[in-house]
C-alpha cells in the first residue's frame, strides 16, 4: 500500500489533530485538577470522590501521554518515510488499522504478541 503524498498529508492532518486535541484535554483535565483541590470538601464522602476524580485525572494524563508521545512517533515516520509500516516484522500496515489508530506503530499479528508479553 504504497501512500501518495496526498494520503499521507491526510494522515499526518488526523495524527496533528489528534495531538492537538490530547494537548487541550490534558491542559483542561490540569485545571480541572487544580480546582478539585481548593474545594473545602467537609464530609468524608466528598473528600472520597473528590480523590476519586483526582486518581481517574491522573490516570488519564498518563494515557494521553502514551498517546501524545505514539502520535509524535508516527509523525516523525512519515518524515521518515516509514509511516504505514510495522517497526517490529516490517510489514505494511492494513488500511483499515491506520484508519482506527493513525498512530498505530505495529501490524495486528505484532501489536497482538505485544499485548501477550511475546514481544
Amino acid at each position: 500500500m504504497s501512500m501518495t503524498k496526498k494520503v499521507l498529508e491526510t494522515y499526518k492532518k488526523r495524527l496533528l489533530d489528534k495531538k492537538r486535541g490530547v494537548t487541550e484535554a490534558y491542559l483542561k483535565n490540569k485545571t480541572y485538577g487544580r480546582l478539585t483541590e481548593d474545594e473545602g470538601t467537609q464530609d468524608l464522602a466528598d473528600k472520597a470522590s473528590s480523590a476519586y476524580t483526582k486518581e481517574f485525572l491522573y490516570s488519564l494524563s498518563n494515557t494521553d501521554r502514551e498517546i501524545l508521545q505514539q502520535v509524535d512517533d508516527a509523525l516523525a515516520r512519515i518524515e521518515k518515510g516509514t509511516y504505514a509500516v510495522c517497526v517490529e516484522c516490517e510489514k505494511e500496515l492494513n488500511k483499515k488499522r491506520l484508519e482506527a489508530v493513525p498512530w498505530a506503530s505495529h501490524c495486528v499479528p505484532c501489536q497482538e504478541k505485544i499485548e501477550k508479553g511475546l514481544l
